[in-house]
């Protein structure tokens, strides 16, 4: 069975401003979407599902159309601040931002019929761990509880341009995910990784730590806790304007009941995506060395 791409691109982009999962950074116009998407179909992926807005379907669409190529497999799914949310529950009038990343693939469960990955549609993953996702994929079936999910080194992740959010993991010997610690705030102190804690405290990190960068493999079996988990979060959360449903608050959780269990897949890939606007003309640079070395065909569907 070929697994399935899920990407996620409903996100606001604050931070960035706009719509950043469209915006160019190959030569010729390319989106980051646009080489996550090459290196899966060249890995064996079967077909990509988006999970979108509504209010961006029509500039998405225009781009995606333009980009892919007719014979990928294409389907898309929608998430909205209210999908899949009871009447009886009444969110807060001011939210803007969708529910999270366990929301998000709760919205695209009615095309999810085979193990997928999950990944973001403004991050750069490099070609390595998509081959290493396929390959483990193709070998459980859809009733599989041991998912998985690539561990990036850290050093290979962060952003010159200010501080981002890591999830930090512990893995055993096995290479079995104990634990992700969320660090909120990590960025350089001239030439060292420094994580500063809510309270101002900051701790030197190696740069070597292995980091979830939300590229995941589940089965569809991942789909039913987390639609039986999202009613007790809404109860507990309406009121909140920013809280989020987050994928890997929930798998934690499926991991310390002992229901599941994640691989954690080594990659030595550089990840960089478009958090600030001052990233957009890195990741230009960085697009541009890797067609020029031949890493990418330029342009990228000939």
């Amino acid at each position: 069975m070929k697994p399935i791409l899920v990407v996620m691109a409903a996100g606001m982009g604050s931070r960035f401003g706009g719509v950043k999962q469209i915006v160019p950074v190959g030569q010729n116009g390319e989106i980051i979407i646009n080489y996550s998407i090459y290196d899966a179909i060249q890995a064996g992926f079967s077909k990509v599902v988006f999970i979108i807005r509504k209010d961006i379907e029509k500039d998405f669409k225009e781009v995606i159309a333009e980009q892919i190529p007719s014979n990928i497999p294409v389907e898309y799914c929608y998430q909205e601040i209210d999908s899949h949310v009871p009447d009886h529950i009444k969110l807060p009038e001011d939210r803007v931002k969708p529910l999270g990343t366990a929301h998000t693939i709760m919205c695209a469960a009615d095309a999810i019929d085979a193990p997928f990955a999950v990944i973001n549609a403004d991050d750069f993953y490099g070609a390595h761990p998509f081959h290493t996702m396929a390959e483990y994929l193709k070998q459980i079936d859809v009733t599989s509880t041991e998912f998985a999910m690539m561990g990036y080194q850290l050093d290979n992740t962060l952003s010159t341009h200010g501080t981002v959010s890591r999830g930090i993991c512990t893995v055993n010997n096995e290479g079995w995910l104990q634990n992700i610690e969320e660090n909120l705030k990590i960025g350089y102190e001239g030439d060292k990784i420094i994580t500063t804690n809510p309270e101002g405290v900051g701790t030197e990190l190696t740069g070597k730590e292995p980091t979830s960068m939300n590229f995941f493999g589940f089965s569809p079996a991942v789909l039913s806790p987390l639609k039986e988990g999202f009613i007790p979060f809404l109860e507990e959360e309406k009121d909140n304007p920013k809280s989020e449903y987050l994928l890997p608050k929930e798998v934690d959780k499926l991991l310390k009941r002992g229901v599941a269990k994640m691989k954690v897949l080594p990659t030595p890939a550089h990840w960089f995506g478009v958090t600030y606007k001052e990233d957009l003309q890195l990741a230009k640079d960085e697009m541009k060395k890797l067609a020029d070395n031949g890493t990418y065909p330029t342009p990228l569907w000939k």
